[in-house]
């Protein structure tokens, strides 16, 4: 038997070959964007990928069924209630799919999408009962789905209590294998960074898991919740609608040409190289770190052109496919060689103050702190007299602040901070400071005061 899990880290999602080597045929579940990595397995392990499963219609990210299908001539293949608008073989709970002596059986299990489906896999060749189950959008690894993405939350949240029921029936022993990892938006904040477990140790150590009544499970479920991913309703629209088999490209442009661009410019170097020289109202969204597709649809949106500038033209590549990954694909160019070809021309940049946490206790009386966190995160607690705006609702200069006196923008880390205050001195602020190697947790480490 062939299996492998494909992660994409940036966005936290997982795919899956599956096949069998003697066959020679193998079929791949839930492709990310970029399908050169099961090209690449395929051709190693000597199989033909002849089928490709879906477990719903996803969310947070495109999916990869149409280029990958244009590469292999695979067979698509999703249950029924997904309405998908591409050619595809429908399939329903049950549903059976033989590949050599490897069986994947569909498990229907609704909650996070109507179509969300599970896929146990029996090795035949070593015994009748499951080995492993695919739970896509259902049960993660510490976690479960949330339920908010396509119904009412509430009956999202039943329906997940129910399915998660379903797939304590397999044995303590069978291996779960889910379709995010921790970081993902689809999941809470308990999901783990662990790429598996087993149904028994979930059973055991998974919190929700252990809610007897259902309705005790929808109030815990959807309390709480956080920002529903960006343009989640467009990404479904996507992977539900015609199939995508184009490649992405982008122009390569020059410094006078994204000068006059009027499209927002977005800085994928490290927030140190953003911090030192930037172009002047450029945001920081470093594509070096996870979740850079994620904060760039928050930022941009689906429909706002962008221009990407990198360390170099190899940098702007890689931000173009993981930009389209998340829906964002209208970009509008690239600096070609990066923001060395800037520099070059001689043409202006800004800087960003940096403050390490202990500096921004000695400063806190002069500066005006603003929190770029999220709410839950905010209400746990936070810096005496702190304003508060997520990161990613900052559209204009955040309520209470005054752009002629200097803010200190804090996150946990430092990583949302660097976006934040991008943000905040391109609409106006006049001296701003990114707290960085640390955020309100260092700070409530060291035992200064907090708000709850």
């Amino acid at each position: 038997m062939i299996f492998r899990q494909i992660a994409h880290e940036d966005l936290g999602c997982a795919s899956y070959l599956v096949g069998d080597e003697d066959a020679g045929v193998a079929a791949v579940v839930d492709p990310r964007l970029d399908i050169g990595e099961y090209l690449r397995l395929a051709r190693y392990l000597g199989v033909s990928i002849e089928h490709i499963l879906e477990t719903h219609n996803h969310a947070d990210h495109v999916s990869g069924h149409g280029r990958l299908a244009a590469a292999t001539g695979a067979l698509l293949h999703i249950h029924a209630l997904a309405q998908a608008e591409y050619e595809h073989e429908p399939f329903e709970d049950g549903w059976e799919l033989a590949l050599g002596s490897v069986v994947i059986r569909a498990v229907h299990t609704p909650g996070h999408r109507p179509e969300h489906t599970a896929f146990v896999l029996v090795d035949s060749a070593r015994g009748p009962e499951p080995w492993a189950v695919l739970t896509g959008d259902s049960l993660f690894v510490g976690d479960i789905a949330r339920p908010d993405l396509a119904v009412e939350k509430q009956d999202g949240a039943r329906g997940i209590f129910a399915s998660l029921r379903t797939l304590l029936e397999l044995g303590d022993d069978v291996e779960v294998w889910p379709g995010h990892l921790g970081g993902s938006l689809c999941g809470g904040p308990a999901m783990d960074l662990k790429v598996s477990s087993t149904i028994g140790y979930e059973r055991r150590h998974n919190a929700l898991l252990s809610v007897a009544e259902r309705e005790d499970f929808v109030t815990r479920t959807t309390a709480g919740l956080r920002p529903q991913p960006p343009n989640f309703k467009s990404i479904v629209a996507i992977n539900r609608g015609r199939l995508e088999r184009r490649p992405l490209d982008a122009e390569p442009l020059t410094p006078r040409q994204v000068e006059q661009s009027d499209a927002p410019v977005i800085d994928i170097r490290t927030a140190l190289q953003y911090d030192e020289a930037h172009i002047p109202g450029a945001i920081s969204n470093t594509v070096l770190q996870s979740g850079f597709g994620t904060r760039l649809a928050w930022i941009a949106g689906p429909d706002t052109p962008v221009v990407l500038v990198g360390r170099d033209d190899d940098d702007a590549l890689r931000a173009v496919e993981l930009a389209a990954a998340v829906g964002v694909g209208r970009i509008a160019g690239y600096l070609a060689g990066g923001m060395t070809s800037w520099r070059e021309e001689r043409l202006p940049t800004e800087s960003i103050a940096r403050l390490t946490v202990g500096e921004l206790h000695e400063r806190a009386n002069e500066l005006q702190i603003l929190d770029v966190r999220e709410r839950d995160e905010w209400e746990s607690g936070h810096i005496p007299e702190s304003l508060f705006a997520p990161y990613h609702d900052i559209h204009a200069l955040p309520a209470g602040i005054d752009a002629s006196r200097p803010v200190a923008v804090i996150c946990a880390s430092g990583q949302r901070a660097a976006v934040g205050a991008s943000l905040v001195q391109r609409y106006g602020a006049r001296k701003v400071f990114h707290v960085v190697d640390g955020g309100v947790p260092a700070w409530t480490r060291a035992g200064w005061p907090i708000v709850r």
